[in-house]
């Protein structure tokens, strides 16, 4: 059963059409990277997979009980966030807020959950450092710890590693994968279209000309249309 089904979404803004007719659906595993030119509705679609944007028409559904606000959410990050003045422990264990239910603090179980994904992502020895000192591949891995801490079933990453070094780049994906191969299913959002070609199990192409496949299938696709002498997607 499908962890999300995208039906003839039309998604924009201000009454202005970015995207129609899109259809997609996400499998428990798969590892979905979202592609497309600047502008072509990228960031759009990552609000209202989170629920946080409504879409002009069409229909998007959860599955295996899946929630919105169980999507866990690595957002680009911008200069003040960059230099937020909290320790690695205070922004991992922020991402367990939505457990927290009618209760005032956190328990037991949330210390838990930190600690195991500090471990996942091999930077528990960070977990007392402030995290606006930390370098731009050690922030990253703190944000994803904190995704993970708010759902391990489904991450929706956006452009997880831009401004990285190409070694911090490098094990991000690693990483990455890792968690995709544990078991977590992946949605990332990337410009990095040699990256997603490596990595992902299925591209989404949002633009002019939509396409939804596996990577097998993009391939195909990008190879017939370089040899009909031009490129649609």
């Amino acid at each position: 059963m499908a962890l999300l089904k995208v039906s003839n979404l039309c998604l924009g803004y201000e009454n202005r059409k970015v995207v129609e007719n899109l259809n997609f659906e996400v499998l428990p595993g798969d590892y979905l990277c979202i592609v497309g030119e600047n502008g072509s509705g990228k960031t759009t679609l990552i609000k209202t997979l989170l629920g946080i944007k409504k879409p002009i028409s069409g229909e998007i559904v959860r599955g295996d009980g899946l929630k919105a606000n169980e999507i866990g959410y690595l957002p680009q990050q911008t200069s003040i966030q960059k230099d937020f003045p909290a320790s690695v422990h205070e922004v991992v264990l922020s991402g367990c807020q939505g457990h927290l239910g009618k209760r005032a603090f956190y328990g037991k179980e949330e210390i838990e959950l930190v600690k195991k994904n500090l471990q996942r992502m091999g930077i528990e020895n960070l977990e007392n450092r402030c995290y606006a000192e930390l370098s731009g591949g050690q922030q990253q891995r703190v944000l994803l710890a904190r995704a993970l801490c708010a759902a391990e079933k489904m991450l929706l990453l956006d452009e997880p590693v831009a401004g990285l070094d190409p070694k911090a780049t490098a094990e991000m994906y690693s990483q990455i994968r890792d968690l995709n191969k544990s078991g977590t299913t992946i949605m990332m959002v990337s410009h990095d279209l040699e990256a997603a070609l490596m990595y992902a199990t299925h591209i989404l192409h949002i633009g002019k000309h939509l396409f939804f496949g596996t990577r097998e299938e993009y391939l195909e696709h990008l190879a017939k249309d370089a040899k009909e002498g031009g490129a649609k997607i």
